[in-house]
């Protein structure tokens, strides 16, 4: 421990205070609470629901059966769950013009030859734009979408303790492998807030200044040391943590917080699954 203290010396006590004062974008120890109706649901009902929609809609080569699963799934997510302004920005201005920059770009490569029978919307020289080239770059942007929209409603409601809660739980899944594959993800988090105290440890001592590729090279390498000693002295503590508690040492373990399959989550699951065949046996019936 102590040659791992040794080589966080860049990290001054004071630039900890500097940290500490300034505006976080995230708290990596703050445990998030449930986030609207839908984050009252099991994380296995959000998941399973829309698993099918899911796997059915790449399948699909209409344009209806994708629009309806994304105004489905925008309809749960802005009624079920709470939004933040960025996410919002995301669903309702980002998600289209990314849909839009596929098809567009899925337009320009597909089959001339496949679409030459459709209406021509665009001629440069020898090259033909097609009205067929634009729907199915269209119907392969919707699809992506919608596969995008329905995983979105367990991804936005769901946290990552309560999903490995209800693996363990539902699906009798070693909590070795849970639990040990939760904290490893929340390593993600930590990294980031241990990455922003190096940084303001090395503005309080002046160090990587400048502009250009060099200087972001220099500012880049002079945080790999400290930050790859923060890691490990975090692990180190992850460690004897689980091993104070006897993490492993028995075949089952005594949980804390339940997450329980209740009546709600099979009927939200078999109401999707019900929806489900319905979108498809309307527009696209096989």
């Amino acid at each position: 421990m102590s040659a791992v203290s040794g080589e966080l010396g860049a990290v001054a006590p004071s630039a900890v205070d500097v940290a500490a004062r300034t505006p976080r974008r995230f708290d990596p120890y703050a445990a998030r609470g449930t986030r609207g109706l839908l984050g009252h649901l099991n994380p296995l009902a959000k998941i399973a629901g829309p698993i099918p929609a899911m796997l059915l809609v790449i399948f699909a080569r209409d344009l209806a059966t994708p629009i309806t699963l994304i105004v489905i799934a925008y309809a749960l997510l802005l009624i079920g769950a709470r939004l933040s302004r960025t996410m919002l920005l995301v669903l309702l201005v980002g998600a289209p013009v990314a849909m839009g920059i596929i098809t567009l770009s899925f337009a320009l490569w597909a089959d001339t030859g496949s679409v030459d029978q459709s209406v021509p919307l665009l001629r440069i020289g020898d090259w033909t734009f097609y009205a067929g080239a634009l729907l199915v770059g269209a119907a392969t942007a919707l699809r992506l979408g919608a596969v995008f929209s329905l995983a979105l409603i367990g991804g936005l409601t769901t946290t990552g303790p309560d999903l490995v809660r209800a693996l363990v739980q539902q699906l009798k899944v070693p909590y070795r492998i849970g639990y040990t594959a939760l904290a490893a993800y929340r390593f993600v988090p930590r990294f980031g807030y241990e990455l922003e105290v190096i940084r303001a440890a090395h503005r309080v001592r002046g160090l990587g200044g400048g502009r250009g590729p060099i200087a972001w090279l220099r500012r880049t390498t002079g945080t790999i040391v400290p930050l790859l000693a923060s890691a490990i002295r975090h692990a180190e503590h992850v460690a004897l943590a689980m091993d104070s508690r006897a993490f492993g040492a028995y075949p089952t373990r005594t949980e804390r917080h339940l997450v329980p399959f209740r009546a709600r989550d099979w009927v939200f699951m078999i109401g999707f699954w019900a929806l489900t065949a319905l979108v498809f046996w309307f527009w696209s019936p096989f």
